[in-house]
């Protein structure tokens, strides 16, 4: 099971040796809408479509027109060329005048394809050879605070299905199933009035995502935190004609977990057992290392999207990822463009890595979205 969930970490957790920031059921980080994806990963501060619901849910409040239905596929770490391992991403968001707000809801599908058993030695059970996958089911609400702010919650169910009932893990037997649920809070702040150079064209949003409970697997006392994660980020449209538009944008996240691996000696005996914080206090505890430290822990990226058409035809996107080195060291660049046509909308995007055979090269994703 943890060759599992380590191979799904290369790209949705920060996991390290170094700062032992590691987590479970790290598939609820994955980015999803190749809209974002081609801006660098950053979402928080525009969160204008249906996937707001994982960038920031407050973005629905803005939302009061149409029924979007938003759907992405992704051939997942393509670097690994495992053929089966796919990520799917279904939203859609309603407004609804009778509760002043708008409702959304989503799925999140990872599917890690079958996995190999093997007994304590090494030696193949292909009989035991099962499929794996990882699932949220997600709604949301968001509504305005005012005339420029917005509030969003969201109310996460998750499934991780890692191995079947009947595998045993040394001497522990357990389902190999983990179930948990979660809770997102969000704002975003778009000003209407006051200075020209801000006026409809400044945004930024703040998003506290997947507050949980730790998931479980064999055994209650090993588990694992969800993968809660603080993200802030801004948008400026720097461009704004009547057929061209040029946005610039910013997102900075961090994992507000706090994990200590056991300290074990070379006979195999435990000096310091590990321990993990629960997520009522990690949100204060993962916030150590002084202000160099606090830097390090945040991933950075920027994004830029240009738009042509009136309305919005045919844009074009760019950005850049940074990981620090002790904090899972990803850094890469992406590139991504989109066409709007009536009702329907196409996006695609692509991950070029800057470490070479990294499983995340060559990552691509694809969005379709539907708005009535």
């Amino acid at each position: 099971m943890s060759a599992i969930m380590g191979i799904i970490a290369f790209d949705s957790a920060d996991v390290t040796a170094q700062n032992s920031v590691s987590t479970g059921v790290p598939f609820l980080l994955i980015g999803p809408n190749s809209r974002f994806g081609g801006m660098g990963e950053t979402g928080t501060a525009i969160a204008d479509d249906a996937t707001a619901m994982h960038w920031n849910p407050s973005g629905l409040a803005y939302q009061k027109i149409g029924t979007e239905v938003n759907f992405t596929h992704s051939p997942w770490l393509a670097g690994l060329n495992i053929g089966d391992l796919f990520y799917d991403y279904i939203a859609g968001k309603k407004y609804v005048k009778s509760i002043n707000g708008t409702l959304g809801a989503s799925l999140t599908y990872l599917n890690i394809g079958e996995v190999i058993v093997t007994d304590e030695f090494g030696n193949a059970q292909p009989d035991r050879n099962y499929k794996a996958y990882e699932m949220a089911f997600a709604v949301s609400y968001a509504t305005m605070l005012g005339k420029e702010w917005a509030g969003g919650v969201s109310g996460r169910f998750i499934y991780s299905r890692l191995s079947p009932n009947d595998v045993t893990v040394g001497n522990e037997q357990g389902t190999g199933t983990g179930i948990s649920a979660a809770i997102d809070l969000s704002t975003m702040w778009r000003p209407v009035t006051g200075a020209k150079f801000l006026k409809n064209r400044f945004s930024t949003g703040i998003n506290l995502s997947n507050f949980g409970p730790a998931i479980s697997y064999v055994d209650q006392d090993q588990a694992d935190p969800l993968p809660t994660q603080f993200r802030f980020g801004f948008s400026y449209e720097v461009i704004k004609t009547e057929f061209n538009s040029l946005s610039l944008t910013a997102d900075f996240s961090k994992l507000l977990v706090n994990r200590t691996l056991a300290v074990i000696d070379d006979s195999g005996v435990v000096i310091t057992p590990g321990s993990v914080d629960p997520v009522y206090e990690a949100i204060f505890t993962s916030w150590k290392g002084g202000i160099s430290g606090i830097a390090k822990s945040f991933q950075s990226s920027i994004g830029a999207e240009f738009w042509y058409g009136s309305p919005r035809l045919i844009a074009l996107r760019a950005g850049y990822f940074y990981e620090d080195p002790s904090y899972g060291n990803r850094k890469f660049y992406t590139l991504g463009a989109g066409i709007r046509y009536s009702l329907y909308g196409f996006d695609f995007s692509y991950l070029s890595t800057i470490e070479e055979n990294h499983p995340l090269e060559n990552t691509l994703r694809f969005g379709l979205l539907v708005n009535f």
